[in-house]
């Protein structure tokens, strides 16, 4: 048994029932009960005390709840001084109060059911008392103060653990019904106490040495009365006979009435009861079948739910696996590419010293030759000015648009329609001074030598050949460098470490080049400026449109090795691009010696990888390559005309030295993001480790890389191309 109990919280349906009691028994014309049972009670309400007090209650049913203690500390029993019937059955009583006695005008008493284990020896106070129910106890004894109950008629002490009747039991000579446990009797004997009550009080009488008289022989007021009228004296029959005797008679009479009726009710009750607890025991023996099958289909419901953990477990594991072996694949791939980039390298810096010489060789020719056509000179003259002064005009009008962007930007949040109009009317006027001053603008090119100048600089850094060769190959690394690096970030992501020293080195192997193309690049800058010195040495001596005619040769100049494989192109395809108005793509043609049969197996995206940008005219190419290729299939026996010479040239592979410097398809990566805002997409490649893992705007305060903490000895932004 648990040594505390919490508290219990009545239901809302016994708090109901409480609260409509309790304003039953206080409404106008309401009968002397106060039925406060099954409402889930721990202790009687101070209400119900007051109640009884104040409307003079004569019965209290208190019974089937959870008392242990029939007063409240701040309550008396005086409260309950005309209560008749108490009954207090079902509950947790363990003892009833010391001043029991004060109810003087108690005739029941029933606490069947409860944890008592003694009773008060104020009970004998009790004097109107004509029940007492005790059944179902913890008693082991009774007080001899139950002698004094002149008025009890009916006794029932069973279901406790008493073996001893007091003897002053004798001198309750109204006593009628006495139920016990004649079986665990020791006084009376156990023969005594079966033979019924009549049996027990003679024998009482007689240890006690009183006569026994039965107890018909004693009238005494019904539950109904108040117990005021007098009684004959409990040590001898009375001798007179009133008149009143056979009414005593007749009431006793129905007494016996009640009572038999009672007890078939009892006994009906008690059938109830039992068939009660079958229909209980049936409802338990079904919900227990119910929940045994609830248990088998969780266990079976389990078992499919650990099988299909099991099965993902194992379906993750593989996945894993796969990924691992795809990873690795990938990086064997990578280092066979930079190997190739690695040869690629060689064979541009032997390829990079023969076109020096070559250019050295071409210097010298055009310093033999001397170009004295000044007819020539007349008519190219306006058209090379037209172009200086067009490149200018882009120059300054993307400066000029910058410019009104920045201006626009800052003064939006102030003066957006204003500005707006202003900067449209400032830009009309821009767009009418240019076309208005253009004449003037081209003398003006054709008097300034420093335009002249800059412009010839300007198109000579676009013309030159190794300077685009270089920033190529500064592309290709950069973009090799961006795949390592997210390479590196997703080999973290899967906690793998196989194969880092290679990328490691693959990576150094690859900030090294990319310094060193760095330098070549800026040397190479360094010599184109070198040459400008030199022809504007040459210009000291004072020639006329020196820079224009200079900028004419630059535009007509073609390396020698790329007029000689111009040349070795198919007519076919000379005569299909003329066609098609893209005859200044003949040098790129020329220099990745594409051929018909080649075009046939290439796609719009690879001719857009060589440099050709319109989407419809590569579309036309490959359309007119197709046609002219299956016109040959149709028609082989045909001879080619007169001054053409047909030579098909079988498919086969550019060599490496020529083949596009465009990285290949499963090269191109998706740009990665910042790893320190992880908004923007890294931009910024530090050197010396490599890295591409950076933003613009984060790379700034950085001092060390973030990903390998060495220090930032360079910094290059990569600009994305579409």
């Amino acid at each position: 048994m648990p040594l505390f109990f919490r508290k219990r919280k009545p239901s809302e349906e016994a708090r109901k029932r409480l609260e409509y009691q309790m304003c039953l028994a206080k409404e106008a014309g309401a009968d002397d009960i106060l039925d406060i049972s099954k409402c889930e009670l721990s202790e009687i309400p101070f209400g119900a005390f007051a109640t009884c007090k104040v409307l003079q209650k004569k019965v209290l049913i208190v019974h089937t709840n959870h008392l242990t203690s029939l007063l409240p500390k701040s309550c008396s029993l005086l409260s309950l001084a005309t209560i008749k019937v108490l009954d207090l059955h079902d509950n947790q009583l363990t003892a009833l109060p010391d001043d029991l006695g004060q109810l003087t005008a108690l005739q029941v008493l029933n606490v069947e059911r409860n944890q008592l284990t003694q009773l008060p020896h104020s009970i004998g106070n009790l004097t109107q008392l004509q029940t007492l129910n005790v059944k179902d106890n913890k008693l082991k004894e009774l007080p001899d103060t139950l002698g004094e109950l002149r008025s009890l008629r009916t006794l029932n002490i069973s279901g406790n653990e008493i073996q001893r009747l007091p003897q002053m039991l004798a001198h309750v000579r109204t006593l009628e019904m006495l139920s016990l446990d004649a079986s665990t009797m020791v006084y009376p004997p156990p023969e005594v106490c079966s033979a019924g009550t009549a049996a027990i009080l003679q024998f009482l009488c007689k240890e006690s040495g009183l006569e026994y008289y039965p107890p018909s022989q004693y009238l005494l007021p019904v539950l109904e009365q108040d117990g005021t009228n007098s009684r004959d004296s409990p040590d001898g029959p009375t001798d007179r006979v009133s008149r009143e005797e056979v009414e005593w008679q007749n009431r006793f009479s129905d007494y016996e009435k009640r009572k038999e009726q009672k007890m078939l009710e009892k006994l009906e009750f008690e059938r109830r009861l039992e068939l009660g607890q079958r229909e209980h025991a049936q409802l338990l023996q079904q919900s227990s079948s119910q929940k045994d099958e609830i248990l088998q289909t969780v266990k079976e419901e389990q078992f499919r739910l650990e099988q299909g953990l099991s099965e993902r477990q194992r379906h993750l594991d593989a996945e894993r696996q796969r990924l691992q072996e795809q990873l690795k694949q990938t990086e064997r791939n990578i280092s066979s590419r930079i190997q190739k980039l690695l040869q690629e390298n060689q064979r541009q810096k032997k390829s990079s010293e023969i076109l020096k010489s070559l250019e050295n060789e071409r210097i010298r020719m055009e310093q033999l030759m001397s170009i004295t056509q000044e007819e020539t000179e007349n008519l190219r003259r306006r058209e090379v000015a037209s172009a200086m002064q067009q490149m200018l005009t882009e120059r300054c009008k993307n400066r000029l648009m910058q410019m009104a962007y920045e201006s626009q930007r800052q003064n939006l949040a102030q003066q957006a329609c204003s500005s707006m109009a202003e900067m449209d009317e400032r830009f009309q006027q821009i767009l009418s001074w240019q076309q208005m001053d253009q004449n003037k603008a081209i003398s003006q090119i054709l008097q300034e030598s420093a335009m002249q100048k800059a412009a010839f600089e300007a198109l000579q850094v676009k013309k030159d050949l190794m300077h685009r060769q270089i920033r190529s190959q500064i592309k290709l690394i950069e973009t090799e460098l961006l795949q390592l690096t997210q390479l590196e970030l997703k080999r973290k992501s899967l906690d793998t470490e196989t194969l880092q020293e290679m990328v490691s080195e693959q990576r150094w192997a690859l900030s090294n080049l990319l310094q060193q193309l760095l330098k070549e690049k800026q040397q190479r800058e360094e010599e184109l400026r070198e040459i400008l010195t030199e022809l504007e040495a040459k210009s000291e001596t004072r020639q006329e449109n020196y820079w224009l005619i200079q900028y004419q040769r630059l535009l007509n100049q073609k390396p020698l090795s790329l007029k000689l494989q111009e040349e070795g192109m198919e007519s076919q395809l000379v005569a299909l691009l003329e066609e098609l108005s893209a005859e200044h793509y003949l040098p790129i043609f020329a220099h990745h010696r594409l051929s018909l049969a080649l075009l046939s197996q290439m796609n719009p995206g690879d001719l857009a990888k060589l440099g050709v940008s319109e989407a419809g005219l590569q579309h036309e190419i490959l359309r007119k390559v197709q046609e002219l290729l299956d016109a040959a299939r149709i028609q082989p026996e045909l001879k080619p005309p007169v001054g053409e010479f047909l030579t098909p040239t079988a498919p086969q592979e550019p060599p490496e030295s020529m083949r596009p410097s465009a990285p290949p398809a499963e090269l191109e990566v998706q740009a990665s993001e910042c790893v320190v805002c992880l908004e923007q997409e890294a931009q910024m490649i530090f050197l010396n480790c490599g890295h591409v893992c950076c933003c613009q705007q984060c790379c700034q305060p950085l001092r060390t890389c973030p990903l390998c903490r060495q220090d930032i000895v360079q910094r290059l932004r990569i600009y994305h191309s579409s």
